[in-house]
């Protein structure tokens, strides 16, 4: 019998080594000794994902290694997610997330929407190339607490300007994160934006900093 440690650590390097059978092997062993669930998902693989983010941010994993990670991921998650109790999964929040009009790089935005996954957020994935009316009907559809849009030039950056004011004047307290290779802070401010990720990297790091403080509040909790 495997310890709780033992597994989560498996779980963990498993991740971060890229290893999907490991994974999937060990979310069936933390089932089968009864361990939860939840704590499986968020000790285990999104503190595994947080340190591929590290090793993202410092240049020592690329995309495609981040994604590779991402499928090692996901694979653990399809085995825990099914036994983890609705009221229990991480925060009841949801995301619309997109990259705008006329942007067809999608691979930070895949990213983050990742990171939401892995915390327990509903994520309403517009994909790329999204029309800028579609951001506010899915806002209004969905009752999303938070738009993420990513943008990777700047002439389909100033759209972002036009969804946020369309956005805040149909329901102000929607929390807007941009992200993308040309936004930077001063951007997102005076776009009137309520968070920022300065590139694909910093925003997985950001996505990973709200799982930390997740992890955070339910170790509190």
């Amino acid at each position: 019998m495997a310890t709780q440690e033992e597994l989560l650590e498996k779980l963990k390097e498993g991740v971060v080594e890229y290893e999907e059978d490991t994974v999937k092997e060990a979310s069936q062993q933390w089932l089968d000794e009864g361990y939860v669930a939840l704590d499986g998902i968020m000790d285990g693989l999104a503190a595994g994902m947080e340190i591929v983010g590290d090793l993202y941010d410092k240049n020592e994993y690329f995309v495609p290694e981040v994604l590779m990670c991402a499928d090692a991921l996901y694979g653990g998650l399809a085995i825990l997610r099914p036994h983890v109790p609705d009221s229990d999964e991480g925060v009841n929040a949801q995301v619309v997330i997109g990259s705008i009009q006329g942007d067809v790089h999608d691979i930070g935005k895949n990213l983050v929407k990742m990171m939401f996954d892995v915390a327990g957020w509903d994520v309403h994935d517009l994909g790329r190339d999204v029309p800028l009316e579609n951001f506010v009907e899915e806002q209004l559809r969905t009752d999303s607490e938070v738009v993420a849009m990513s943008a990777m030039m700047t002439t389909t950056m100033l759209g972002m300007k036009k969804v946020i004011a369309m956005i805040k004047e149909k329901n102000p307290n929607v929390a807007i994160m941009l992200g993308g290779a040309p936004v930077t802070k001063d951007v997102a401010n005076l776009f009137g934006a309520d968070g920022y990720a300065e590139s694909a990297g910093n925003a997985v790091s950001e996505g990973i900093k709200m799982i930390g403080r997740l992890r955070e509040m339910r170790a509190k909790g």
